[in-house]
């Protein structure tokens, strides 16, 4: 009889492969997140973030989130780490966004006015591989048309969104719980520090 857990270790592997060929290819995804499921893309593909957007029905000022898999991979996105966000990083109980200044190597359109963004490294087993395997940041963005509640699971999500992306990862799709967003943090520099959700 074979382990349930070698049949998830299988799927996922399937399902990774799947969505990195469509981010590869500058297309779109609804993949499970650390939090709750995303619309996703490569974050330094301009058209693939517009098509988020366009998604969305979102104005282009309003900024997006990226996953990465690792602290270590921020600093090729951003000019200058603020010191204290290592230590927020190390010591986060739960998924934390992390807004910082100056960024840099990412699409144009996804940085806010003031050339902030918000990264975030997660923990999460799907999200955590992709963006490993993609070696790249992977836009998160709630799946949801601006202004609608933001989906808890998978069954939440509406079908229009479901049917806008390029891919739907079929992994985790059956699970009921209801996470709650991450903590936001706005760095500035000199650590000066904003809390933007608790």
């Amino acid at each position: 009889m074979i382990k349930k857990s070698v049949i998830f270790e299988v799927n996922m592997k399937e399902e990774i492969k799947k969505a990195l060929e469509i981010l590869r290819n500058g297309g779109v995804i609804l993949y499970p997140t650390d939090t709750v499921w995303g619309l996703g893309c490569d974050a330094t593909n301009e058209k693939a973030v517009k098509r988020i957007f366009e998604i969305k029905k979102r104005e282009d000022a309003k900024a997006m989130l990226v996953l990465v898999d690792s602290a270590a991979k921020i600093e090729a996105y951003i000019s200058e780490v603020p010191d204290m966000a290592w230590d927020l990083i190390e010591f986060a109980e739960k998924p934390l966004t992390i807004i910082y200044p100056d960024a840099k190597n990412l699409a144009t359109n996804l940085i806010a006015d003031d050339k902030s963004v918000g990264i975030r490294v997660t923990s999460e087993v799907f999200s955590k591989s992709l963006c490993a395997q993609f070696r790249k940041p992977i836009v998160s963005t709630s799946a949801n048309e601006s202004g609608e509640p933001t989906p808890a699971n998978f069954s939440e999500i509406p079908d229009k969104i479901k049917s806008a992306v390029d891919y739907v990862v079929n992994f985790r799709q059956d699970e009921l719980t209801k996470p709650k967003p991450s903590s936001i943090i706005k760095l500035g520099k000199g650590n000066l520090v904003q809390i933007i959700r608790e």
